[in-house]
């Protein structure tokens, strides 16, 4: 690898500069749907929080300088007339930057209210740096000089409101470089490890390294490969608090944490080129299964939320997993995983069966990971198809292990459980020609115009194929130009940006599109495929798009729907033989 591979360029207003490891990332997103003028160092400990407001001067006059800003993987930079900024990571949590003909106004970002929240500013005596000590992260960040002058320093020990910060300018040959730590209580004084131009190329190598692995088989046919991959290297974390592996993030946007279905696209679109941290991303929220065998909602790094479950996908997961990491996986790692997944199937059937009951039940749509689709819009504790196709296809998964781990009398239990789930679920919920859903309560049913009523379809070959049939044709009415539609464009429900009510997300699409592949029907999942893939070729990586427009909506640098990106690009990239 050399330093002529920059990697692609990117809007840091879509996704945010960051690289491998780090908890903190630079961009202009200070809160959800709330950006800044100017660009902040954001850190993702202890939840998302804008530190530092980085601000170009005009060396002058002493005002904000115009500047464009343009990013690669390796390198940020502030362009303008009469001067540039650049910065670059030297380490996950080390930033290097280097001016020429334009100051920096290095910035609190939280106004100090009381002595007692907000930054503390100071200057450390022994590292001869300035030190903001950040109440909201818990974390120090430490300013040192490597060459300039600090030509202003405002709030240095003061408490109560009132700016706090310094301002970067030149020596005589116009030009200064810093160095901005993030760290914890202390650390020696900085000691540049390289050359500026050094760092740059280092940060650059490691990630066409990483694409290189990810996605070997890019190619002009698939122009969005490399940034899907920034997308994920750049949202990875090192271990730190209750995040307990290297973790990728959903986003360094406001989304900047691991929900309990999210991981599953970005373990498998890890998995043949980084296989360790592909099974770091499906084992991370197992870390902590509770007593009852269910999973977290949600894991990040101070905050681990147990008050919503995510859809048991994970028997479907594994099974590709299995099958895409480039070794066998071993028999202690196996064992371990079977009996993390028999206790999160158990969990289903157990506290998420009412009594007498054949078929679990959601408790909120959160649970089901599509929040406010129209299928819950009667009842929120509700039995549904798509619970009763995943839970199969995990009890399928779960035979298949047992059987691979020598234990007949399980592979027998858990293939009777699918079949029987599979017949309830037909049984109850198929009315010759859609599935419904019943509320535990009132036992009411009722059918949408959700694609989530549609969702059984990832039962693929398991399928009846007259019922595989029906619902291949409702599903086809979901697809628009860009992809397939969450509710039915024509439904009064429908709203372009309405979550999971309308807009085309990447995980439905990703399961659809296998099951639809599975059970023949090749031609739709073909369709459902290059749809999402040129879609994201136009419009990003964003959580969710307007299903007739095309346009990201949300959070624009979310990891699975890069994911579902490489996902999709590979396979299809197979298909064609290249």
């Amino acid at each position: 690898m050399t330093a002529d591979r920059p990697g692609p360029a990117f809007s840091v207003q879509d996704i945010p500069f960051s690289t491998h490891g780090s908890w903190f990332g630079i961009s202009p997103v200070l809160a959800e749907k709330t950006r800044a003028e100017d660009l902040h160092l954001v850190s993702h400990q202890n939840g998302m929080h804008p530190v530092l407001s980085l601000v170009p001067l005009d060396p002058t006059t002493g005002e904000r300088a115009e500047t464009l800003v343009e990013a690669t993987p390796g390198l940020l930079s502030w362009t303008g007339a009469d001067g540039r900024i650049d910065l670059a990571y030297e380490t996950p949590d080390t930033v290097r930057l280097r001016g020429a003909g334009a100051s920096l106004r290095i910035s609190a970002a939280a106004r100090t209210l009381t002595p007692f929240s907000g930054t503390y500013f100071f200057r450390e005596p022994a590292a001869d740096a300035y030190v903001f000590t950040s109440y909201e992260t818990g974390r120090r960040y430490r300013v040192t000089l490597l060459s300039g002058t600090v030509a202003e320093v405002a709030g240095s020990q003061a408490l109560g409101d009132g700016e706090r910060g310094l301002t970067i300018g030149a020596e005589a040959d116009g030009s200064w470089e810093i160095a901005v730590e993030e760290l914890d209580t202390a650390r020696p004084a900085y000691v540049p490890a390289a050359a500026f131009g050094k760092v740059v190329e280092t940060a650059r190598n490691s990630f066409a390294d990483f694409v290189d692995t990810v996605a070997p088989w890019r190619s002009s046919a698939t122009p969005a490969a490399e940034l899907a991959a920034y997308v994920l290297w750049s949202a990875t974390v090192r271990p730190a608090g209750l995040v307990t592996r290297p973790g990728v993030l959903m986003s360094k946007h406001w989304m900047d944490k691991v929900w309990s279905w999210d991981h599953c696209f970005n373990a498998l679109a890890l998995a043949p080129g980084c296989p360790g941290l592909a099974w770091d991303q499906f084992q991370l929220p197992f870390d902590h299964q509770d007593e009852t065998g269910a999973l977290p909602d949600s894991v990040t790094h101070s905050e681990v939320l147990h008050n919503f479950v995510k859809p048991p996908i994970h028997g479907w997961t594994f099974g590709r997993l299995r099958r895409r990491l480039p070794t066998p996986v071993g028999r202690a790692e196996l064992t371990g995983t079977y009996d993390r997944l028999a206790r999160w199937t158990e969990f289903w059937l157990t506290a998420r069966r009412a009594p007498g009951a054949a078929l679990p039940h959601y408790q909120h749509g959160n649970d089901s990971g599509w929040d406010n689709a129209t299928t819950f819009d009667p009842e929120r504790v509700v039995v549904t198809a798509d619970l009763a196709a995943f839970l199969t296809l995990q009890l399928h998964e779960l035979a298949d292990l047992a059987a691979h781990l020598e234990r007949p009398d399980d592979a027998r239990r858990w293939t009777r459980a699918a079949e029987e789930t599979q017949r309830a679920m037909l049984d109850q919920l198929w009315t010759g020609d859609r599935f419904v859903a019943r509320g535990v309560e009132s036992g009411d049913t009722w059918g949408t115009s959700s694609l989530l009523d549609l969702m059984p379809i990832v039962l693929g070959e398991h399928l009846p194929p007259d019922i595989s049939d029906v619902l291949a044709g409702r599903i086809e009415a979901h697809l628009t130009p860009y992809g397939l539609a969450t509710e039915l464009p024509t439904s009064p429900h429908y709203l372009p940006d309405g979550y999971w009510r309308g807009p085309i997300w990447a995980p439905a699409t990703v399961l659809v599109e296998d099951g639809l592949r599975r059970g023949g029907h090749h031609r739709l999942a073909d369709e459902v495929s290059a749809r999402f893939r040129a879609l994201c070729e136009k419009h990003g990586f964003a959580e969710n798009f307007d299903a007739l427009t095309g346009t990201g909506l949300r959070d624009r640098a979310y990891t699975w729907t890069a994911a579902a990106y490489l996902l999709l690009a590979e396979a299809h990239a197979q298909r064609e033989g290249r």
